[in-house]
């Protein structure tokens, strides 16, 4: 898919993902933003959803699930990101690097690596088209 066809698609469906995408935790120091939703061709009911994370100097995000169906791909943009899922290690992961998680998982740790430099995230989503919400805090 093109640039152009990916910029169009994010400019029509960024409205409505406002509303429709949580922010990854209620007490999240960081900005979650709809990048592009749609809809998987050839696998009916499942969709392909992306959001970006910027977190501040310091940011994070609380412990938190998402969707039973998800499959998650976090991809550092910018900055370095500190990362546990499940029982896992907790790893930080620079520009250009990604983790994944599977459906289910526990995403324990979530934030910014610096103190003093911001960090950019995108999450992309492998979920059930009617999955909803995709982010659920830890209570």
């Amino acid at each position: 898919m093109n640039n152009r066809r990916l910029t169009m698609i994010a400019c029509l469906v960024a409205p409505a993902l406002i509303l429709a995408v949580p922010a990854v935790a209620a007490d999240a120091q960081g900005t979650v933003s709809p990048a592009f939703k749609e809809a998987i061709t050839n696998i009916p009911g499942k969709s392909i959803v992306a959001v970006t994370v910027d977190y501040p100097p310091g940011g994070k995000s609380g412990a938190h699930h998402h969707a039973k169906s998800a499959f998650i791909t976090g991809y550092v943009l910018s900055g370095a990101i500190k990362s546990q899922v499940d029982d896992g290690p907790v790893k930080t992961y620079k520009a250009g690097e990604h983790f994944t998680e599977a459906p289910g998982a526990h995403h324990r740790v979530s934030e910014n690596a610096s103190d003093t430099e911001s960090a950019k995230l995108l999450a992309i989503f492998v979920v059930d088209s009617n999955d909803d919400p995709l982010t659920m805090p830890d209570k």
